[in-house]
């Protein structure tokens, strides 16, 4: 029975994009289609480690060869992007903070997201004993430096903890200092390894 357990956040207590989002975001970029989103990923190791969003567009820009007519538009639609989740999660976070399990958060977020994502699901975010986010620590998974951070603040080694992350690459390399990781499929999964 896992007492100290890590949860990345988008993909598995948050929602990712929704298809009607994904169409905002190419609609004010004015650049639909794959190589848009190949750009958008590509920079967003940095952005993801603090870079500022006007930055962060600009290299978008600068590797599509684009200009964005609107960036504070398109930086408002994708902040928003990002702030829906899923409701059996959230209770399941309730449930094994009663059990008295220690949980932490370690997410690779931006630094405009926080205050917003914050604001608006702070009632459950408050149940983790630790939030670390890439853009506060300068670092973002898979670089072992974001797990061994997070297992600091949390007081134990990185073999003291439970991961779940929807991302096999963070996935293996949260294995690789150590913790238990698993590469999270559903509420069920989570609760049979948290039993």
């Amino acid at each position: 029975m896992p007492d100290v357990i890590v949860f990345d956040l988008y993909g598995v207590i948050a929602r990712t994009q929704t298809p009607e989002a994904v169409k905002r975001i190419e609609e004010i970029a004015g650049t639909p289609g794959p190589a848009f989103w190949d750009a958008y990923w590509a920079c967003r190791p940095a952005y993801d480690a603090g870079q500022e969003s006007a930055s962060y567009w600009a290299d978008v820009a600068g590797l599509l060869g684009a200009t964005f007519p609107d960036v504070p538009a398109l930086t408002e639609a994708d902040l928003e992007s990002w702030t829906d989740v899923d409701e059996e999660m959230v209770a399941l976070v309730g449930e094994l903070a009663d059990r008295g399990r220690t949980l932490g958060l370690l997410s690779n977020i931006i630094g405009d997201l926080v205050p917003r994502f914050e604001a608006r699901h702070g009632a459950w975010l408050s149940r983790f004993d630790e939030r670390v986010y890439s853009c506060h620590i300068g670092v973002a998974k898979p670089d072992p430096r974001a797990y061994e951070i997070c297992a600091g603040r949390l007081g134990v080694k990185p073999a003291d903890v439970l991961f779940f992350d929807d991302n096999e690459h963070n996935v293996l390399a949260a294995r690789e200092t150590g913790m238990r990781a698993e590469l999270f499929t559903s509420p069920a999964q989570v609760r049979t390894l948290t039993a």
